[in-house]
């Protein structure tokens, strides 16, 4: 595998895909509802890939990966482990590609997401924990002769993220610093491939929970990374490892990792909400929160890309979190 995607091979299959993924918006965050809050004469302006098919980025990698099976591997199907929104864009693919799909996901998963791949007309597998997950993947893909969708430590989910980049940049020339949420570690490993390779002054910030500081640790101790334990409210920024080839594109590109408490995602939450009229689902707070915390004084002045990355939460789910009545 190599180091990372070439600017030449992520222009090719983002074109590959545009025309079957949504191209989301970046929107200015100039209203005087949100302005009041940003970092002192700074240009912010946050990309909407919570319009993305199934409502998250996850969408332009799996597509990428539907495209490059082999007519045996599309008879056999594929098999994937996902907390929701990867299994929410498996499931989305394999009805559009036609490709039976099972998804493993947790039973504390959100009943939304659940239902979702379901509605998609995936097989959904439900388990216990992380540990048992994986395992029951893995003996579906043996057992059945399925090919396994990684949600992040694949060239594909990263190409598929680096598109995401591509569109960023260009909608956004002027940007300096680009502030990406980190679960596993593919959407900030393709976007920072995609903006550093063409052009490289930008500065890569990445934001991951306290309590699921994969990508924080892995930096400090120049390696992937597993933790004993995960504790936070996003669960789309919460797998218990880092893996090598995401890591070590990061490790390239991204010039710092900052963490934020669950009380700043829930606070980046309310202001989505109340500002800017979104519902949306914690990790896609982490770009926001980062911004207003930790990053707030060193980006003061600065062209900042931030992403909305994923709306996907039952209002149940969101009104516990909130704790609160609307």
């Amino acid at each position: 595998m190599n180091k990372y995607p070439d600017i030449n091979l992520i222009k090719e299959t983002s074109k590959s895909i545009s025309n079957r993924v949504v191209s989301t918006p970046v929107l200015e965050l100039t209203g005087s509802k949100i302005s009041t809050l940003l970092p002192k004469n700074a240009s912010v302006r946050m990309k909407m890939e919570l319009f993305q098919h199934t409502g998250s980025f996850k969408s332009r990698g799996v597509l990428i990966a539907f495209d490059k099976l082999n007519n045996k591997q599309k008879k056999n199907g594929v098999v994937a482990f996902s907390a929701g929104n990867h299994a929410l864009a498996v499931s989305w693919g394999s009805k559009a590609c036609g490709v039976n799909a099972k998804v493993v996901m947790l039973k504390t998963s959100d009943p939304s997401r659940i239902q979702g791949c379901k509605d998609y007309g995936a097989e959904v597998i439900l388990c216990e924990n992380i540990k048992e997950a994986f395992a029951v993947m893995n003996e579906i893909a043996i057992s059945e002769n399925r090919t396994i969708l990684h949600p992040f430590d694949s060239e594909n989910m990263i190409l598929g993220s680096a598109s995401c980049g591509l569109e960023i940049i260009e909608n956004f020339p002027e940007i300096e610093v680009a502030i990406v949420p980190i679960g596993g570690g593919g959407l900030i490993s393709g976007i920072s491939s995609a903006l550093k390779q063409i052009k490289p002054s930008i500065l890569i910030y990445g934001v991951e929970p306290e309590g699921a500081d994969t990508m924080y640790q892995s930096f400090k101790n120049d390696c992937p990374v597993k933790l004993d334990k995960v504790q936070t409210i996003a669960d789309s920024l919460g797998p218990p490892m880092a893996m090598e080839y995401s890591f070590r594109i990061a490790q390239e590109f991204v010039d710092a990792v900052v963490r934020v408490k669950d009380d700043d995602l829930i606070k980046a939450l309310k202001i989505m909400r109340d500002n800017l009229n979104l519902i949306v689902e914690p990790a896609c707070g982490a770009s926001l929160a980062g911004l207003l915390g930790p990053l707030k004084e060193m980006v003061e002045g600065k062209a900042i890309s931030i992403i909305a990355c994923g709306s996907n939460i039952s209002f149940a789910r969101y009104k516990n979190l909130i704790h609160d009545n609307y």
